[in-house]
């Protein structure tokens, strides 16, 4: 393969591998708590018989971009923001622990409370409150009901938040969205969260827009290295066999 092809090739994989990434970022940008992906290149030796130089441009998301996004004010009960460290813990199909920024609490009919349709956890498993009370949330994650129609002083803890303590490089990103642990991490007491807000997300539209654009264009100017190259060749093999 020609030089040129080889290189404008690997340089239009790896664009469209970025356009996936950005595209994705830009479709969160309202989803509550989440982080950017970034995307980053990378060299990867070609093994096999060839150059010893001769390397492929591999496309990779080692990094999430984790700072806080804007704190908005919801007046919901069941919403609560996390501090830069906090994560709320919830239960996998597979039985592990992910952890999410995402504090758009829901409840069904039966009580159970879900963050992204999972089991949302407290210090004892799943939380489950009574159907039909009135929920709050305090800044240490206790929960407390009050039953439609009860006097104010019924008013009673049904469970805690778990809340964990994650730093840069604990956790890791998974394809479902959320993020995991290698192991089972402790609910840290001395996180406070802020109730009734909501963590929006960081990514910027118009940075991310911007991304795209640049990216599409890349990815058209390697296209066109492909097509000029490639009619050059197709002009030399003519001139060739003329001759």
């Amino acid at each position: 393969m020609d030089h040129a092809i080889y290189t404008a090739m690997g340089a239009a994989a790896a664009a469209l591998d970025r356009q996936s990434v950005t595209s994705n970022n830009l479709a969160n940008v309202s989803t509550p708590g989440f982080r950017a992906q970034i995307a980053a290149y990378r060299a990867v030796p070609v093994n096999g018989p060839t150059v010893l130089t001769r390397t492929l441009v591999a496309e990779s998301t080692p990094w999430n971009d984790y700072t806080v996004g804007a704190i908005d004010p919801t007046g919901r009960n069941l919403d609560v923001a996390m501090p830069q460290n906090g994560w709320l813990a919830v239960a996998m199909p597979d039985g592990r622990e992910g952890y999410t920024k995402n504090g758009n609490i829901e409840i069904d009919s039966e009580g159970q409370l879900f963050v992204r349709g999972l089991p949302l956890l407290g210090d004892g498993g799943p939380l489950t409150v009574p159907p039909q009370a009135q929920l709050t949330i305090a800044p240490d994650g206790t929960i407390t009901a009050l039953g439609a129609g009860e006097d104010p002083a019924a008013l009673a803890q049904v469970g805690r938040l778990k809340v964990v303590n994650a730093s840069l490089g604990e956790l890791e990103r998974g394809d479902d969205g959320l993020f995991h642990a290698t192991n089972v991490l402790p609910a840290d007491p001395a996180l406070k969260v802020m109730p009734k807000m909501l963590e929006s997300s960081n990514v910027s539209p118009v940075k991310s827009m911007v991304e795209m654009i640049t990216t599409a264009r890349g990815f058209d100017m390697n296209m066109k290295v492909i097509s000029t190259v490639d009619d050059n060749e197709r002009n030399a093999n003519q001139l060739l066999s003329a001759g």
